[in-house]
């Protein structure tokens, strides 16, 4: 029995080597970027942009101070800015019962964002992002369903955060962005 434990190990070893997993970086941003600063889409709190700034501090960069909301941004000091200009979130249905009511949704998340250089040149272009979840909700038995659908957006933010970072990080790894006219 133990003859076969080493052989079949090594085995395991060679398939998971060969496999092409590995673990993500971490989020790569320009060294010349500067300070940072999350602007949300309303004046209020934002639990996205709250998300951003966490990771963005998680990938070393510097976070500037959050404008007020009697303040101007341009007026201030010249920090690299990640915009959010939109949250979008919808329930769609997706399947009906025999008497027409709603039993599975969608729901969506769009997101339109972009980030700009402390020099007010684009390092990712505006661009939007939508996520989507599918869920149950029979409409005999709705208990849980906001439960549910809390739990879902609270899932959603989290991956809308990642992934705009992880567009960044693409962004920068990719190379400098053309933007002249």
């Amino acid at each position: 029995m133990t003859r076969f434990r080493l052989p079949l190990l090594l085995a395991a070893l060679l398939l998971l080597a060969g496999c092409g997993f590995h673990l993500r970086n971490q989020i790569a941003l320009p060294a010349d970027l500067g300070p940072v600063r999350v602007v949300g889409a309303s004046t209020s709190y934002s639990a996205l942009a709250t998300s951003l700034s966490r990771g963005l501090q998680a990938a070393g960069a510097t976070l500037a101070a959050p404008v007020g909301e009697d303040e101007d941004p341009a007026a201030g000091e010249q920090v690299a800015t990640l915009r959010i200009t939109s949250e979008r979130w919808g329930d769609l249905p997706i399947a009906v019962d025999q008497f027409g009511r709603a039993q599975e949704f969608s729901l969506r998340y769009a997101v339109v964002f972009a980030f700009t250089r402390a020099d007010g040149t684009d390092l990712v272009p505006q661009q939007v992002v939508e996520l989507s979840r599918d869920y149950v909700s029979p409409p005999q038995d709705a208990t849980g369903t906001t439960t549910e659908r809390e739990v879902l957006a609270e899932e959603l933010r989290r991956e809308m955060a990642a992934s705009i970072l992880r567009r960044v990080d693409g962004v920068v790894r990719s190379g400098p962005v053309n933007t002249a006219p």
